[in-house]
């Protein structure tokens, strides 16, 4: 049976990252940047006849509204951080935007590279001068973007309590939780894909314009739709992980090695899982001997510095 009692207390449910706020700044800033080039790109690739600087335009449009979505999700999940309609609060609504991102991304490589299959089968003129240029402005964007971003991955931080089934108030444990901000990583990942294939556009560009390579402007648009689904997936997968909650096995192996190292406590049941980039919720339950209490087994869990959100049940 589990040890517990009636007394209830109220506690915060808020596990957004530590640089949330200034993630959402930088990625706004990056919105603005990559709309104003995506028109560009788009409009010099239909005038010069590029299919790769083309490819570049419209994988930016793509990327602009995958952005935008990175956007409202740290507004959203600013918003609700409070809202207690969210168990465990809204430290994942950046896995869900960048699991969107993902299949974004997903559906980019392959527009990009049945078009660029086409074009390789029926080749176009090009005007390879010009779209060289517009695809180099694209990519000091994107380089400026990549920066921006860059600066804003999650810094070690700390939020977040321990509670046991007792319900009995435990005290809040220090540490520094290192996260990994989904949200962030998916636009970072967009603006990466934007700077590829801007590298390859220039590099078939100026091959078609002065070794007269016509074939590499379509060749380096498959090239380039290739890695982009590569980095589609691991996001994807990443992300989906994190949304199914998936057993954070590092954490758990850290709770597994405290609790059996004592020997008078067997671990029944073990659930650990991420419910924000910094936090991670455990539910532990222990088969206990000699004395040892629910007290005992939260005080030694307390230097697990990654869990929050802490439920102990002594079977």
């Amino acid at each position: 049976m589990t040890n517990s009692s009636s007394i209830r207390y109220a506690h915060e449910h808020s596990f957004l990252g530590s640089s949330h706020d200034e993630n959402a700044r930088r990625t706004r800033s990056v919105v603005a940047l990559t709309l104003a080039m995506m028109v560009g790109e788009i409009t010099a690739g239909y005038l010069t006849g590029s299919m790769a600087l083309l490819a570049d335009g419209f994988h930016m449009a793509t990327h602009a509204g995958a952005l935008g979505i990175a956007a409202l999700a740290y507004a959203y999940a600013r918003r609700n951080s409070a809202n207690r309609d969210f168990s465990f609060g809204t430290g994942k609504v950046g896995e869900l935007a960048g699991f969107a991102s993902a299949l974004i991304l997903a559906l980019v490589s392959l527009g990009i590279g049945i078009e660029s299959a086409l074009r390789l089968i029926h080749p176009t003129g090009v005007a390879f001068g010009q779209a060289a240029i517009i695809a180099a402005i694209g990519l000091l964007v994107n380089i400026v973007s990549a920066l921006l971003l860059s600066g804003g991955h999650a810094d070690p931080g700390h939020h977040g309590h321990a509670h046991g089934q007792d319900h009995a108030h435990a005290p809040h444990h220090h540490g520094h939780a290192h996260g990994s901000d989904s949200n962030l990583r998916s636009a970072y990942l967009h603006v990466l894909a934007d700077a590829l294939t801007s590298v390859l556009a220039i590099v078939a560009l100026l091959a078609g314009r002065y070794l007269g390579w016509v074939w590499l402007d379509p060749l380096m648009g498959i090239v380039g739709s290739v890695v982009i689904a590569r980095w589609a997936w691991t996001l994807m997968r990443d992300t989906a992980g994190v949304l199914l909650d998936k057993t954070d096995q590092h954490v758990a192996d850290e709770i597994r090695e405290i609790l059996t190292s004592h020997g008078d406590a067997e671990i029944a049941d073990l659930h650990v899982w991420q419910i924000g980039p910094e936090a991670r919720a455990a539910i532990v339950s222990v088969r206990t001997r000699g004395g040892v209490t629910i007290d005992t087994i939260r005080a030694r869990l307390a230097p697990v510095h990654e869990v929050m959100h802490l439920t102990v049940e002594a079977a």
